[in-house]
């Protein structure tokens, strides 16, 4: 590894633990605290502390590495994760901030739910939290993965290494800091990917430029590859828009919904976040286009590069933005780069250990073994929960199985059928009730797993069509029958459901 490089690496692994030891001394006295920051974020931080959680290390490796081996047929991802995100923060944003608080103060999601809808069963709090174990667990492997590919393609060191390196370092400012270290660490991890999405396709571009024989190699690009309707499919496009969906039931991006200090701030994190990321996955798509033109310019003189075939192609489509930071750049900025593919990755991950953790917490642990815990013990369970989370998501990542992208698209539609359909409906439909809810969740997940794992016809069900599209079907249709063939919510219900839709008419967003 180049000095230079070690030495951006070494600064960016400080300054995250350093955040890490700030939150805990600034907000982890009591749960509300540790899990949500007090409800204190202002708009800023709320915007990139969201985008850089939803963003993983798929926005630095998986999406160029799409773009670089399909071109821009692969441009409705793009298009349909941009206007998931700005419905997002319109329709769920201000509600959810404004009814978690009106339901008792709601510090998560299944206590939420069971709030929302009294639930006195707490069934609905129980299965939500399975529901985010099981799913975060395998979406925080995915990240790990991401981390250990990266230091064996970028550093040379052992996968199993990495994977544990990129472990130790999230948990421990996860551990110590709580909801506010990961708030932080995630507005400035978003202000590094930005700024180094913008650096390697505009440096691509101007090496290339320098070169007579641009316009040649756009030519000879592969057909379709500036096409967006190349082999255009309307299930395949409907498959890619789909992954908008997904945001309306992500714990870890809508936690952050919860813990703005006011809902008049969405308007300017509104702007704030869409600006970021819009930039960011234009800057993500350029890179794997300018990558495919560098390689398919210089990639004979790059066979002796670690990243290389013998023939001059790159042997995983998913390094490309790692190959061009390493050589586009002094070592000392390339270094830089790579912490940036590190803020995605570490970003995502500590954001949804902490709300897995909050779930073992609050959801388990308070809810059914110790209902009189005082907050001091609950934000140690949650601090041991952190590490065992990470743990058993280590074991998962030990044998990589599937792309980053693959691993992150099966945890995103497992989240986005099982709460998407359930968080919409919550917000905006009265007659919801309790078992509605539970249907609506149990159809979405079922549906997801089903799509991924059942094979039919030697295939899964997965590759006709994104299990996002069928877990959003069957789950709204299955909360709207069960709620109307089922007893009518209670008068605290609907009382509560008027009292957040009259806050919301006085609110500026």
């Amino acid at each position: 590894m180049e000095t230079g490089t070690l030495i951006s690496l070494v600064i960016y692994f400080v300054a995250m633990l350093g955040i890490g030891v700030y939150g805990y001394f600034k907000s982890t006295s009591d749960l509300g605290d540790y899990m949500l920051g007090g409800r204190r974020l202002g708009p800023g931080v709320t915007a990139l502390s969201a985008g850089a959680s939803d963003m993983s290390g798929w926005m630095l490796m998986g999406l160029p590495g799409a773009f670089y081996v399909a071109g821009f047929s692969e441009v409705w991802i793009a298009v349909g994760l941009t206007i998931g995100a700005y419905v997002n923060y319109r329709v769920v944003a201000p509600r959810l901030r404004t009814y978690t608080f009106i339901a008792q103060d709601s510090i998560t999601i299944p206590d939420f739910f069971e709030n929302r809808f009294r639930d006195q069963s707490r069934i609905l709090r129980l299965v939500s939290a399975v529901v985010i174990i099981i799913f975060f667990t395998l979406y925080t492997s995915s990240g790990l993965v991401a981390g250990g590919t990266l230091f064996e393609n970028a550093f040379g060191l052992n996968y199993h290494h990495g994977l544990v390196l990129t472990a130790a370092v999230v948990v421990a400012y996860t551990l110590i800091g709580g909801f506010l270290a990961v708030s932080m660490t995630d507005f400035v991890q978003g202000c590094i990917m930005f700024v180094a999405l913008i650096m390697v396709p505009v440096a691509g571009y101007l090496v290339l430029s320098g070169d007579t024989s641009l316009s040649a190699e756009v030519t000879q690009l592969a057909p379709g590859m500036l096409d967006p309707f190349h082999n255009f499919s309307l299930i395949a496009t409907i498959s890619l828009l789909a992954w908008g969906l997904g945001y309306f039931g992500q714990p870890h991006i809508i936690v952050r919904f919860m813990a703005i200090r006011s809902v008049n701030d969405f308007k300017k994190a509104r702007r704030i976040g869409m600006t970021w990321m819009i930039v960011a996955i234009i800057g993500a798509m350029l890179t794997g286009i300018i990558g495919a033109q560098y390689v398919q310019a210089h990639g004979a003189g790059l066979t002796g590069n670690a990243y290389m075939d013998a023939d001059g192609t790159l042997a995983n489509s998913e390094t490309i933005f790692i190959v061009l930071s390493q050589i586009l750049f002094h070592p000392l900025v390339g270094g830089f780069l790579l912490a940036a593919i590190l803020a995605a990755i570490m970003s995502t991950i500590s954001s949804q250990l902490l709300v897995t953790s909050s779930a073992l917490t609050q959801d388990f642990y308070k809810s059914f073994l110790q209902k009189d815990a005082s907050d001091k013990t609950q934000v140690m369970v949650g601090r041991i929960s952190v590490l065992l989370v990470a743990i058993v998501a280590i074991i998962l990542s030990w044998v990589p199985r599937d792309t980053i992208l693959g691993l992150v698209g099966n945890a995103w539609a497992g989240f986005g059928a099982a709460f998407g359909p359930l968080i919409i409906l919550s917000l905006y439909w009265k007659g919801m009730n309790r078992w509605g809810a539970l249907a609506g969740m149990l159809v979405g997940a079922l549906t997801v797993l089903f799509w991924i794992y059942i094979p039919i016809g030697g295939q899964t069900l997965s590759t006709y069509i994104y299990e996002m599209v069928p877990g959003v079907i069957l789950a709204t249709v299955a909360i709207i029958l069960v709620s109307r063939a089922t007893e009518a919510p209670s008068d605290t219900v609907t009382a509560e459901f008027d009292q957040m839709t009259a806050e919301m008419e006085k609110a500026d967003i």
